[in-house]
């Protein structure tokens, strides 16, 4: 009988970077251009299978605005990764990246965080290189850094992917 595993995951950025939208293209295969703000939380599930691991995923999609982030706390305990967004034809959305790493960071100093920049696919107006972004992947210990398209779909389950092996290696079976 296969080991099952169940892993709440955290969606968290600044309002606007594409958290639900990445959910939607993830969970159900489509890009939904006309998602509304998130107030609060929303959550999603996603069965995978993992080098032969059967893993449920929940997904806690965070709303971005500043307005909701008092009740985000509570809903961190018991997350064993985050993926950290931001969107890379708007810098501002990395201004608050260390109120993100503390939120989701809150019950476990070493959560894993991979850190994701969004809407690659508007190539015409990206405005973060690589090098800018990784240097915020070294100063918050981030394991990882990865460009996305949730329109296109580039790198989306592959994101997914990686933050869940990365969560798999700390579990014991």
């Amino acid at each position: 009988m296969p080991k099952k595993f169940i892993l709440k995951i955290l969606t968290a950025g600044e309002g606007g970077v594409g958290k639900t939208t990445l959910l939607h293209r993830y969970v159900e295969g489509r890009f939904s251009a006309d998602t509304r703000m998130t107030i609060g939380v929303e959550f999603f599930l996603k069965e995978v299978n993992i080098d032969s691991l059967h893993c449920t995923l929940q997904l806690w999609d965070f709303g971005g605005q500043e307005r909701f982030r008092f009740l985000l706390e509570s809903y961190v305990l018991g997350a064993k990764g985050a993926l950290l967004m931001f969107d890379l034809t708007r810098p501002i959305t990395l201004e608050n990246l260390d109120q993100w790493v503390k939120l989701v960071r809150k019950n476990d100093p070493n959560l894993p965080i991979l850190f994701l920049g969004t809407k690659n696919d508007l190539e015409n107006e990206l405005m973060v290189n690589d090098e800018y972004a990784l240097s915020f992947k070294d100063e918050f210990g981030f394991f990882d850094y990865l460009r996305i398209s949730s329109k296109s779909g580039e790198n989306v389950a592959k994101a997914f992917d990686m933050l869940t092996k990365k969560i798999l290696e700390g579990q014991t079976y």
